[in-house]
């Protein structure tokens, strides 16, 4: 894994719906020497793809999947967003009350403007507000497009979609690990997270303790020494009681 990346910026692309702001700022309170550059990603999952590719390139990209990340992509999954179907406020289906969830069964003789292959998502739910036909989409982006006049109810048959964090394989570095390591939750304190400030700190800190002053070196000194440091344990007085347990060493001999 490479670990002394040279980049002016850390790049992330994100397809629309994927909110950053909580990652965004965990990432300036412990990266501050690097900044994050956010880029949207609009088009095919073909396209997706294609920003983590060239000279002008996203390190990392959080999009949806299915995606044909083949043996050039790695990916981690984040999370799942449920599926809705938008429609007009004044739509029969309306009357289903907001807690309610749908099928599609429920949907059937209705046009589905998701699948005309020449609308995108914000388009669809345009159509929709007109009051003809009805979207189906992930929550994110009925919310993300979601217009006056128009709704939308959960789908209780329809599959989530989930949200991945992708990148290419072989390109793993500190700056990668330490984003995976933000969307994943772990903590500033972590192995992985102090690692940089341990590499940094490792050759001052052993200069400074000098020879034999080590702990775990095996000389007489905090971890290996014969003494009465904090947390040793004191040599029992000669004659009272019998091997010191689990050492393997009897109590000597007294000389006749």
């Amino acid at each position: 894994m490479t670990t002394e990346p040279s980049r002016a910026s850390f790049r992330i692309g994100f397809v629309p719906g994927v909110t950053l702001s909580k990652w965004s700022r965990l990432w300036e309170e412990r990266r501050d020497d690097l900044p994050l550059d956010v880029v949207e990603v609009t088009g095919d999952a073909t396209e997706v793809l294609d920003v983590l590719r060239g000279d002008d390139r996203v390190d990392m990209v959080l999009a949806r999947l299915p995606l044909a990340l083949g043996d050039d992509f790695s990916s981690i999954a984040l999370y799942e967003e449920r599926a809705v179907v938008c429609f007009g406020k004044e739509h029969p289906l309306a009357a289903a009350g907001k807690d309610d969830e749908l099928s599609l069964a429920d949907l059937a003789g209705e046009v589905r403007h998701d699948l005309d292959p020449v609308l995108d998502e914000a388009q669809a739910i345009e159509v929709v507000a007109t009051g003809s036909g009805v979207a189906v989409m992930p929550q994110s982006l009925a919310r993300l497009h979601g217009r006056s006049g128009v709704t939308h109810r959960f789908l209780s048959d329809v599959p989530p979609t989930t949200i991945a964090l992708v990148w290419p394989i072989g390109e793993l570095d500190d700056d990668i690990d330490d984003f995976i390591g933000v969307v994943r939750g772990r903590t500033r304190n972590s192995s992985r997270s102090r690692r940089r400030d341990d590499d940094a700190q490792e050759a001052p800190a052993a200069k400074a303790k000098g020879p034999g002053k080590g702990v775990g070196t095996g000389g007489k000194g905090a971890a290996g020494g014969r003494g009465s440091g904090p947390g040793q344990k004191k040599t029992p007085p000669g004659g009272r009681g019998g091997p010191q347990r689990g050492t393997g060493r009897s109590r000597p001999r007294r000389g006749r």
